[in-house]
């Protein structure tokens, strides 16, 4: 992954080891102290001599990461777009399984004309599932079976929910017959999870 370190951070005269993430629109650190720094509120970032150096509000925070810096310094600076992380390539075959918003389905359209509304495609490269409730998942069965070779299948669901948790999304994928590969924020109120065939299944 690249994206999780464990170092050591100076921020606002205080220093600590501890953990460091690096998410898709924000920079956490968990030890003696906790950060979060959206990617948003960064006035600079700069990578010097092993040193990841974040210019905020708040102060300056510098994150002793040796030579991951200038990679996470790159990522902070051009974050990749939500379609760049979902994998779908321009001219990709495409199958949209229940209501996206119209944003996504904008971002999916601009970048290929193969799109399935309602149902599987018979030669799809990756299937999105939105799924709100435990009952939306009723579908992966079918939806297992449908898939071939190196099919890429998207479960997205709402974060922080009772009704729908992700350990509901992985059990249900799993018993599918599919392996959970990758996890991408896809909104602000919603996950997606990566699942494919296994290897030895293909």
């Amino acid at each position: 992954m690249g994206n999780e370190a464990t170092c050591k951070v100076h921020f606002d005269g205080k220093q600590s080891e501890g953990k460091a993430l690096l998410e898709t629109s924000e920079i956490l650190f968990r030890g003696d102290f906790r950060l979060k720094i959206p990617f948003s509120t960064i006035k600079s970032a700069k990578a010097v001599d092993g040193e990841l150096r974040l210019q905020t509000a708040e102060g300056l925070a510098v994150f002793h990461l040796g030579s991951a810096a200038e990679k996470w310094c790159d990522k902070i600076l051009h974050p990749k777009s939500r379609i760049e992380k979902l994998g779908v390539k321009p001219g990709a075959r495409v199958s949209l399984l229940g209501e996206f918003e119209p944003e996504f389905l904008r971002e999916v359209t601009g970048l290929t004309e193969s799109v399935s509304k309602g149902k599987i495609a018979a030669d799809s490269e990756s299937v999105f599932l939105a799924a709100d409730s435990k009952q939306g998942l009723g579908a992966l069965a079918k939806i297992s079976k449908a898939m071939k070779g190196a099919d890429a299948l998207w479960i997205v669901y709402p974060k922080g929910q009772k009704h729908i948790t992700e350990n509901d999304v992985l059990a249900a994928g799993r018993k599918a017959g599919l392996k959970d590969v990758k996890v991408v924020g896809f909104s602000a109120t919603h996950t997606a999870l990566k699942f494919v065939i296994p290897l030895s299944n293909r």
